[in-house]
């Protein structure tokens, strides 16, 4: 937030990631976190779309926070909505009989808690074709 406006001038920021107002015209939304200038931890991106706030979470009461989406849109762009828009939405995207089985298992649950704290949840295990490859040590 603090670089966009001296990138893109003050006229065009409100232009920048406007989630709320991309889903209220019905576009798709997807997220990823492998590219430049992205968090590489999803839930970091999920936050920032919840709650338009650094994490530090600043400004107070968002940056221009008409463009804040809700937890469960805010996961779809990471998980159902990038499935479809790799063409892979039949095997993945979902937890569905029939699909990959690729999930995780959280030490909170994002639907339910404050969204000021989306940020900090901790994945505890991964599995990838329904088979554990990730297990948070300690658990």
């Amino acid at each position: 937030m603090p670089w966009i406006e001296a990138r893109v001038g003050a006229e065009r920021a409100p232009y920048v990631n406007p989630f709320g107002r991309l889903l209220r015209e019905g576009i798709l939304l997807t997220g990823g976190s492998d590219a430049p200038g992205t968090p590489h931890d999803p839930w970091e991106a999920i936050y920032a779309a919840v709650t338009r706030k650094n994490l530090e979470g600043k400004p107070e009461g968002g940056w221009y926070p008409e463009n804040c989406i809700g937890v469960y849109d805010a996961v779809c762009m990471y998980t159902k909505n990038a499935a479809y828009s790799s063409y892979e939405e039949n095997i993945k995207g979902t937890v569905t009989v029939g699909k990959l089985a690729d999930f995780i298992v959280l030490d909170e649950d994002a639907f339910a808690m404050d969204p000021m704290k989306i940020k900090d949840i901790q994945v505890r295990s991964t599995y990838l074709g329904g088979k554990l490859v990730y297990e948070r040590s300690g658990e």
